[in-house]
Formats: structure tokens, C-alpha cells, sequence
């Protein structure tokens, strides 16, 4: 099992599950020395659990008065199990075990070979660019291009860059399209997502490299890139010692997407002209309908030979999230897959809320990898979130994936995208600890 690893990381490995098999144990020792008082330990925490995610349920699909006491449950479910814990004398041996099984799978991880940087995609040599064009959004991020120097620097290195107009609605497709036919070489954005997309679709259309200095406020697609989210400056070293990716690009209808397009209540919200002003406020106004399906349209979605009926939200991503590593939700493996990911929600009870947050092969979850799905309506046009992006579309919408349409120039030094934490496996763990000898 160890055998092609370096005879090091193999005996690290093998020290790390030792301290996750013991960890492990040492938690079920304690709940075994603490014999029936652990059922009430065990009882306990579930209820209040389920009881939680009940009251944030009813808390985003009820108003009014039924809201303001689902609130109240959802705080006072775990206040209420650590009272019940400490009348019981049991709360040090909550928190212990909690320490010891979070240690535990902390170590196990790490045995089994999470943690290490990836890339998304295979790298390729690339010449530095002659000609390299940047479209810059002021706005993004907070002002992060004037923060960090971003035009000055990227002109230093021979780039010419366009400052978008702070009190204007430029076409950002257009300014892309005129720089290609102008006979740039490499196109680049400092800015958000959606403006990311955008000119990442002419860039894909004229076989150009495409650059992204990760200038916005999330900045997703620079994180799956593997790119320094905190140093946009850093990702300007792609111009003189960089390589290529072909990556994939999305398609909902005829717009690009470079991380995702949503269908149902969060696009419904985001759709909202209150929503740039008070995200809170209108999401709380909103959501209830959103989830009762009192507003919006009835969708239908097919992608292959499976349908979903009447979801209340829909995510189609390049590529597929990460689901079953709690700390990497948001992020994909790679962006060369070839292949949509598509999440469907379709809950409308809390007791369905509660089952689809604490059971991994819920009903009410979908998820799947299509190379396209089409999303129905009984409506003539749908909202969609595209990459963050509030747009009207005409149903029934189409989305599908384009492989290695775009080609990503990235600095040929930078951070890289952390592995998924695989299933932490007791068997493989234990046979590791117990293995003994020279590598």
C-alpha cells in the first residue's frame, strides 16, 4: 500500500493514523465509561440538532409571529442542551469528546493524503504575451485595483488596461471584442465573476489566453484556479513566467458562465432591485414565497435520463462542487472535467430540511454530472443567477459545457487548490497503523 511513496511521508502517514485510531478510541472509551448517562449525552445532542435545523427552517419560510418563534427555538435548542449537559455533569465530557473525535478526523485526514496542493488542470508552457489588454473594474472588490496598484503595475509590464467607468454602463463584451480585433494577445480582467465571464467568452471565441487578477469581492473562479485571492498583484507574474490551463466554460443559453448559473429562489432574490442595497432584509422578505412557491415559476429539470419536479432551487456549475467535504463546500476539484455539475433542493417541510442537512443520501437532494440540462418553466421567461449576475432569460433554458474552451494563463508559482478530504476510512486507517517495518 506504501510501497511508491517516499519512505518518509509513508512513516508520517503511518504516525498520523496511530494518533487518529487513539483519538477515536480514547472518545468511545469515555462514553463507555460513562455507561447509561452516554445515551442521555447522544439523546440529547440529536434532538437538539434536528431542533435547530427545524427552527432555521421555519425561521426563512414563515413570518411574522411563527418566525420570531422559530428563531427562538433554533437558539434556544442548544442552549438548552448544554444547560441539560451541565446539570448532568456531562458537559466536560461533551466537549472532550468533541476535542478528541475533531482530533481524530483531523489526523485521519492527514494519513490518508488530504491537504496537498492540486491543480485543476494539466499545465502547459506559454510564451510571455506582446500584447496583453486588461478591462478593470474600479467598483470591485471594495476598490481593490486602486488598493493594490493594479493599473500601474500591470502597465509597468507592458499591458494596456481600460479602467471601466464608476458612473457608467460600458459593455464589457464589446471593449474585449474591440482589443482582439485590435490585435491583443492576451485578455485579462480585474474584476467580479460575472465580468469575468463575460470576457472570457470572447476570449475562448478568438482562441485567446485569458488572464484573471482576482480583484472582486469572491473571486471563485481565481480560487479554483488555484491563484492568491489575497495578493491580485502576485497573479500578474503570469505575463512573464506563467502557463497555461484549458479549462471549460459554461453555457446557459447563449452567456457564459465561468463557475455557475441558479434557477428558483435564490435567483428570484437576487433578481430584486432591494437586493444590492439590503441583502439581509430582502432575503428575509422574500425567501418564504421563494420556498412555499408562491412566487416564481413551477420548473422542471431534465439532464440525461433524470428529471427533477418542482425544485424550489437549481445550481448548474462547470464542473461539480464538492459536497462531501464540509470545509471545501464552494470549490471544485478541477475545471477540466468535461462535465456539468447540477444540484438540485426540493424541500417542503422542515422536517425535509432537517433530513436533507443531517442525512447525506437525503431525497430531497439531487446531484448529478451531465454534459447538459435544460431547465423548463410554465413561465415564458425564468430568472438566473449567472456567476453572481441577475438575468431574464426565455424558457426553457439550456445549459451546457463547453470542454477546454478556454485557455487560462496563471502565474507558474502559486498557491494551487487543496485537495478534497477524502472519506475517512477506519479500515484503511487502522491497516495503516498497525503496519510495522521499513517502508
Amino acid at each position: 500500500m506504501d510501497g511508491a511513496q517516499d519512505p518518509h511521508e509513508t512513516i508520517r502517514r503511518r504516525r498520523f493514523a496511530r494518533l487518529a485510531i487513539a483519538a477515536a478510541g480514547t472518545g468511545i472509551l469515555l462514553l463507555v465509561i460513562a455507561g447509561p448517562r452516554s445515551l442521555l449525552l447522544l439523546g440529547v445532542g440529536a434532538a437538539a440538532l434536528v431542533a435547530f435545523v427545524m427552527g432555521l427552517w421555519w425561521t426563512a419560510a414563515r413570518r411574522g409571529p411563527v418566525r420570531v418563534l422559530a428563531a427562538g427555538l433554533a437558539v434556544a435548542a442548544p442552549v438548552a442542551a448544554i444547560v441539560l449537559y451541565t446539570a448532568a455533569g456531562l458537559l466536560w465530557l461533551v466537549l472532550l469528546c468533541l476535542v478528541l473525535w475533531a482530533g481524530a478526523a483531523s489526523a485521519g485526514w492527514t494519513a490518508l493524503g488530504a491537504g496537498s496542493p492540486s491543480t485543476t488542470a494539466r499545465e502547459h508552457p506559454a510564451a510571455p504575451p506582446s500584447r496583453p489588454y486588461f478591462i478593470m473594474n474600479p467598483r470591485s472588490g471594495g476598490g481593490k485595483v486602486g488598493e493594490f496598484g493594479l493599473r500601474e503595475k500591470a502597465e509597468a509590464l507592458g499591458a494596456r488596461v481600460v479602467l471601466l467607468d464608476p458612473d457608467g454602463d460600458q459593455d464589457v463584451t464589446a471593449l474585449a471584442r474591440r482589443a482582439a480585433a485590435d490585435g491583443a494577445d492576451l485578455l485579462g480582467v480585474a474584476g467580479g465573476d460575472g465580468t469575468q465571464a463575460l470576457v472570457a467568452d470572447v476570449a475562448a471565441a478568438h482562441g485567446l489566453p485569458f488572464m484573471v487578477l482576482p480583484a472582486g469581492t469572491r473571486n471563485h473562479f481565481a480560487l479554483d484556479l488555484g491563484l492568491d485571492r489575497d495578493d491580485p498583484v502576485a497573479c500578474l507574474n503570469a505575463l512573464t513566467d506563467g502557463v497555461e490551463l484549458r479549462v471549460d466554460l459554461g453555457r446557459v443559453g447563449d452567456r457564459a458562465f465561468v463557475n455557475n448559473a441558479s434557477f428558483g429562489a435564490y435567483a428570484t432574490i437576487v433578481r430584486s432591485r432591494a437586493y444590492r442595497d439590503d441583502k439581509i432584509r430582502t432575503i428575509l422578505r422574500l425567501l418564504p414565497d421563494a420556498l412555499s412557491r408562491h412566487t416564481g415559476p413551477h420548473l422542471s429539470v431534465h439532464a440525461g435520463g433524470d428529471t427533477i419536479d418542482a425544485p424550489q432551487a437549481v445550481l448548474v456549475s462547470n464542473n461539480p462542487y464538492r459536497v462531501g467535504d464540509s470545509a471545501g463546500l464552494g470549490r471544485r476539484d478541477r475545471l477540466d472535467g468535461g462535465v456539468l455539475g447540477l444540484l438540485g433542493v426540493k424541500v417542503d417541510t422542515a422536517a425535509q430540511a432537517a433530513d436533507l442537512l443531517l442525512a447525506p443520501d437525503s431525497p430531497g437532494l439531487t446531484l448529478l454530472t451531465t454534459r447538459e440540462a435544460v431547465i423548463e418553466a410554465d413561465t415564458p421567461e425564468v430568472s438566473v443567477g449567472v456567476d453572481g449576475e441577475a438575468l431574464t432569460l426565455p424558457a426553457p433554458v439550456r445549459c451546457a459545457i463547453e470542454p477546454g474552451a478556454l485557455r487560462v494563463r496563471v502565474p507558474r508559482r502559486r498557491p494551487g487548490v487543496p485537495r478534497a478530504k477524502p472519506r475517512l476510512d477506519w479500515r484503511r486507517l487502522y491497516a495503516l497503523a498497525t503496519t510495522t517495518g521499513r517502508p
